[in-house]
């Protein structure tokens, strides 16, 4: 990208504190990915990181209007800032579902126009909703007007050969015409036949200029870059020229990542806290809901990659995915895979 060295950093570091300064947004968030970010996720990404913008995995607009709301949409305070991706196409249900979204203390609802799977294109929402702008605009009108929180959309560049930059801009303009300030631009077209999600996330090459040429043709416009970020320094880069940056994988394939975001983006005077201290947060919380009857490894998946890159990480996996199955494991298969890994880097230590 033709950044780099001190100059870089401080460049970088400046334009954090005046959009921070400005209350322009928040500046850093972790996408809503599907079977990922669940509520005991985003749980244990806060005991990590309390500032940046979180999503829930999408929920269809069918799905909160019959089923369970509270399983569905329950979230503890810790998680905010939390806003809910909404899956659909009906104006009138998505108006009530962000009400819905409003009243459960939610910050911000965010229409999803960029999942490619077939699934979702067969419910006429996702990425295929890029070709009918007017329709998007419709659900974000009768959005503002249920809500007085924000109403946001998350896209791509494009789908299949409507991929263009004036195709991009043109969508923007109308959903914006609709009262929608804040994009989140996923920088890769969608291919809507021939690719898979997980191929539509790698395959399509990333167009960041393009965002960014965005940004500069609606500067009164919040624009958020997503895709193909998986470190802090490339944030920063990005945050010279955008408003805000989205991670998506790399925050759950390292979600330690972000342990020094509060201080080195938000400008806290805060310790970040080390992985031990994350786990020991996690143990009530764990054992409150295995009280529930939850199981230890529908939270316990989460935290898999806590020592990503460290010593001690193959062993902390192994422990916890071979004990977390069991009847009535708990907290204390956590612990004890923590101990573990301290022992191991006690006797690489030792020699």
């Amino acid at each position: 990208m033709g950044f780099s060295g001190e100059c870089l950093y401080k460049r970088s570091m400046a334009t954090l504190k005046e959009k921070i300064k400005g209350k322009m947004g928040n500046i850093l968030s972790v996408a809503p990915m599907m079977d990922y970010t669940d509520r005991h996720f985003r749980y244990f990404l806060r005991q990590i990181s309390r500032r940046p913008l979180l999503y829930t995995e999408m929920i269809t607009t069918m799905a909160i209007k019959h089923g369970d709301r509270y399983k569905l949409l329950g979230f503890s305070l810790a998680e905010k800032p939390l806003a809910l991706q909404l899956g659909g196409d009906n104006s009138y249900l998505l108006a009530e579902c962000a009400k819905i979204a409003e009243d459960m203390g939610y910050d911000e609802v965010n229409l999803n126009v960029g999942c490619p799977s077939s699934r979702v294109k067969e419910g006429n929402f996702g990425a295929c909703l890029m070709a009918n702008p007017e329709l998007v605009a419709r659900g974000i009108s009768a959005m503002n007007q249920a809500v007085s929180i924000p109403v946001t959309v998350k896209q791509r560049i494009g789908i299949d050969d409507q991929d263009s930059y004036e195709n991009m801009a043109n969508f923007v303009r109308i959903v914006a015409d609709a009262g929608c300030q804040r994009f989140t631009i996923h920088a890769r077209k969608a291919w809507l036949q021939g690719l898979s999600p997980k191929e539509n996330r790698t395959v399509p090459p990333l167009r960041y200029d393009d965002v960014y040429r965005l940004k500069n043709q609606f500067p009164h416009l919040f624009i958020e870059i997503n895709g193909g970020i998986i470190n802090l320094e490339q944030a920063r880069q990005h945050l010279q020229l955008v408003d805000a940056v989205m991670i998506g994988r790399a925050a759950y394939d390292n979600p330690y990542l972000f342990a020094t975001v509060d201080r080195d983006f938000y400008g806290e005077s805060v310790t970040p806290p080390t992985r031990e201290e994350v786990i020991k947060k996690m143990l009530p919380y764990i054992d409150e809901w295995v009280s529930k009857g939850y199981k230890l490894h529908q939270i316990s998946k989460h935290l898999l990659q806590l020592f990503a890159g460290q010593p001690g990480t193959k062993a902390w996996k192994r422990y916890i995915s071979e004990n977390s199955h069991f009847t009535g494991a708990d907290s204390g298969v956590i612990w004890q895979a923590l101990q573990q890994v301290n022992s191991l880097n006690d006797l690489a230590n030792s020699h």
